[in-house]
């Protein structure tokens, strides 16, 4: 038996993109259900890096104050290259109303953000468990919904508009046909997670290098710090096989005050995890019926936490634009405007983004000449304070450097 939903938008995934754009819409009165797989949402080593734009954005939409204190503001960053700090950045020095990165563990997000929409319950329909298997379509019309498999059986969604928020790994942006380049970089990535030693400031990210070798240690509310270190790409396999007295030994040469830790707590592989680096370009984030949104539309990589600021720049933008076409008719042709405008105003910053990001994985990768090329460069940036912000401006204040325009903000439904 398959049950059958009407919205006027359907929002496959319930990521920080697929969520805030789902509040967005139910906001403005526009009809909306989003579909998410898992039950929960714990999602560990997910997304937790949120970038001062976001958490701008995310005060003004009245979702900072429902995480009561559930993340930690990150004052400070260091990169220590061959055991000497070569650049050090000071957020409390940078000129913006939100200028600190915050710590965030997603479940807390996304349950904030599900709770808002909770507000908007008669345009807010959440259903968990339930997996997108197909699109709803005739032939190469438009799309027209979604189907999805669900404990209690097929749900069929119809609406004018679905939005594959599904992430990287998109299954909605594979069913519909829209070509993309996926563009493997030279790393991959394996994370864990530890206590937060004592004698470290939680504060501060840390960067450490030596040679070709990197480490990101993050400091995870409310006390933990995550640990993220590259291994050449497809390298897993050869790394587990060495046993791990190999993942002890890299951790020794990048943080030597976490060797004690590391091996009372990592006792197995199922202790980590590994995250497949690559950036992927879609020349088209919609057709007919359907928009690509966050990941699926333009997948980045870790450097900076840029792919949840993206994911909810995405949606703040997208809302407003699906909105207008659905009061000038909610036509096929209206909300693929809607769409190529959202492209159009998305693509630029995207870009600047993943071309800082690409930057700093070829400036991670150098060794030898190179890693002194490398040291060179962040030394110089270091010592100039408005380099220093012209750098990070790029990744963490695009949004506050422009001031407000039309971002929205929270007003509480006055019918729940």
């Amino acid at each position: 038996m398959t049950t059958e939903l009407t919205a006027q938008v359907c929002v496959v995934g319930g990521g920080p993109a697929g969520l805030t754009l789902a509040v967005e819409l139910a906001k403005r009165s526009v009809s909306v259900v989003v579909l998410e797989q898992s039950g929960h949402f714990d999602r560990s080593f997910r997304g937790e890096s949120v970038s001062p734009d976001s958490v701008w954005l995310l005060d003004r939409l009245g979702v900072l104050g429902r995480l009561d204190g559930a993340y930690q503001q990150m004052h400070r960053m260091e990169i220590v290259d061959s055991g000497s700090a070569v650049l050090r950045a000071d957020f409390t020095r940078f000129p913006y109303p939100h200028p600190y990165p915050v710590e965030m563990p997603q479940p807390a997000l996304l349950s904030a953000l599900a709770g808002l929409g909770e507000e908007y319950a008669d345009d807010f329909t959440l259903l968990r468990k339930a997996t997108a298997v197909g699109l709803v379509r005739e032939g190469q019309g438009p799309v027209t919904g979604v189907r999805a498999r669900t404990p209690e059986g097929e749900v069929t969604v119809h609406a004018a508009l679905t939005v594959a928020a599904d992430g990287r790994f998109s299954k909605v942006r594979e069913m519909s046909g829209l070509p993309y380049t996926r563009m493997p970089l030279e790393r991959d990535v394996v994370w864990l997670k530890l206590p937060f030693p004592k004698e470290w400031d939680d504060r501060t990210y840390r960067i450490r290098i030596e040679g070709d070798q990197h480490g990101l240690f993050i400091p995870t509310h409310p006390d933990s710090v995550r640990v993220g270190f590259n291994i050449p790409k497809g390298g897993l396999k050869e790394l587990r096989a060495k046993g791990l007295p190999a993942l002890y030994e890299r951790l020794d040469r990048l943080a030597p005050e976490l060797s004690g830790t590391v091996r009372s707590e990592i006792r197995s592989w199922s202790d980590t995890s590994m995250l497949d680096i690559f950036t992927t370009l879609v020349p088209r984030w919609s057709c007919p019926g359907l928009v690509l949104t966050g990941d699926a539309a333009h997948t980045l990589t870790p450097i900076l936490g840029q792919g949840v600021n993206h994911a909810i720049i995405d949606a703040v933008t997208l809302a407003p634009l699906v909105q207008r076409a659905f009061a000038a008719g909610g036509s096929v042709a209206e909300l693929g405007r809607a769409g190529e405008e959202f492209q159009r105003a998305r693509e630029t910053s995207v870009s600047k983004s993943r071309g800082l990001q690409l930057r700093q994985e070829r400036l991670f990768a150098l060794h030898g000449a190179g890693g002194t090329l490398r040291r060179t460069l962040y030394r110089a940036v270091d010592r100039s304070q408005r380099l220093k912000q012209r750098v990070l401006a790029g990744a963490y204040f695009q949004l506050q450097q422009q001031g407000p325009h039309e971002v929205p903000t929270h007003q509480p439904a006055s019918r729940v």
